[in-house]
């Protein structure tokens, strides 16, 4: 792994504890495993391993719960010790599969239910961790990150809210826009880029890719995505290009301004492979209307890539556009709750994450930096070069 041997002539900072909520119970599981595997295996070549604190266990997961009243109230409770610990809290706030009754009723749990478990076990912590670090893949509210009118600053709000709780460090992944970690500017703040999964995940799924500007080009569906969109395509060294969004701003629907057309600018994307990347795919109106304008500009296959993909509206059109033959493939991660019915989609792409987040965790907790981790150029040119060498042409 990365940084392994730093790791090896390092000691951790504390033991080890990692609390993934209810919402993250499944990539939970995945990162104690490699976590568990790693340090079994290292622990032997460690030249101090019998200094504490103790560096190996059977599992480094804390269980956690946050049962519910009938009234809908709910409470925090952790079920060992968590005195001395480097503490790792997991939640995803957009897991809508978890319900729980109020009053007779089934209710869905939403994103404020999430955050509220998640400040309930910081609560039951009480302090008493050596140092406790927030994992948040879907940071919550991060949509609401400015102010246009007289309205919430709900994201700087939360942010401020977890660092005044005691915590220290809160990772995130393709944060919608990382200057919100300005509400914090004391305390720790990683938003995570996926850039190198998605490339692995294309690659591992896909056998005749031409990785070149003369057959590739990545796009951004809109302005707020244009950094992402140039660093993929900086690193692949293809041309990109992007779409910006009309609105009438004249009225208001469904809490935004509706979109009127999206306009392109770029370079001509004829007879090219093109790969759609943003941070998230919501109902994916924007992305399969964008697909479409790039369809009808004579592109060639369209892969849609975004870190979330949270499909609040259901598989229907995706299923629509890939029969009308708009859109080749959808690429996302399980950072977030994947459904059967998303699963069940042969052209869907599931990058994992959880090796990853191990990664990170691992490191964090020798107080080693994770500048590496974060800048995945050298992974992905590796990866790149493997992929063109294994399907160059006879």
């Amino acid at each position: 792994m990365p940084n392994d041997k730093l790791l090896l002539e390092s000691n951790p900072v504390a033991p080890l504890g990692v609390i993934p909520l209810k919402s993250c119970t499944d990539i939970g599981d995945r990162i104690n495993r490699w976590l568990t595997t790693w340090r079994q295996e290292r622990d032997s070549e460690r030249a101090n391993s019998n200094e504490e604190p103790v560096y190996t266990e059977g599992s480094y997961i804390v269980k956690a719960h946050t049962p519910r009243f009938g009234s809908g109230e709910a409470k925090g409770t952790i079920e060992q010790s968590v005195r001395g610990l480097d503490l790792y809290i997991m939640v995803d706030v957009t897991n809508h599969s978890l319900t729980y009754d109020m009053c007779g009723e089934c209710n869905h749990m939403s994103p404020d239910d999430h955050y509220s478990d998640l400040k309930r076990i910081i609560a039951a912590v009480e302090g008493k961790a050596h140092r406790i670090t927030v994992i948040m893949p879907f940071l919550y509210e991060g949509r609401q990150h400015r102010r246009s009118s007289r309205e919430s600053l709900d994201c700087a709000l939360a942010l401020q809210e977890l660092v005044s709780m005691g915590v220290d460090n809160i990772i995130t992944f393709d944060a919608h826009d990382p200057r919100v970690q300005n509400a914090i500017p004391l305390h720790g703040f990683d938003t995570v880029t996926c850039a190198y999964q998605f490339i692995k995940g294309i690659c591992h799924n896909c056998d005749d890719l031409k990785l070149d500007n003369d057959h590739l080009m990545i796009i951004s569906p809109d302005e707020g995505g244009t950094q992402r969109a140039v660093y993929i395509a900086s690193i692949l060294g293809v041309e990109m290009g992007m779409f910006y969004k009309r609105r009438d701003y004249s009225r208001i629907v469904d809490g935004r301004n509706p979109i009127v057309a999206h306009e392109f600018l770029g370079a001509p994307v004829e007879g090219k492979d093109v790969w759609i990347v943003d941070d998230m795919i919501a109902s994916g109106e924007s992305m399969i209307d964008v697909a479409s304008e790039l369809k009808r500009r004579g592109a060639n296959r369209i892969f849609v890539i975004a870190t979330f993909g949270l499909f609040t509206k259901g598989m229907a059109r995706f299923d629509k556009a890939i029969a009308d033959g708009i859109i080749y493939k959808v690429v996302t991660t399980n950072l977030v709750y994947q459904s059967a019915e998303l699963l069940s989609r042969d052209y869907y792409i599931s990058c994992g994450m959880s090796k990853y987040i191990a990664y990170i965790i691992d490191t964090l907790n020798h107080d080693n930096s994770i500048a590496r981790l974060l800048d995945p150029y050298d992974r992905i040119q590796r990866l790149v070069s493997k992929y063109k060498e294994e399907h160059k042409e006879a």
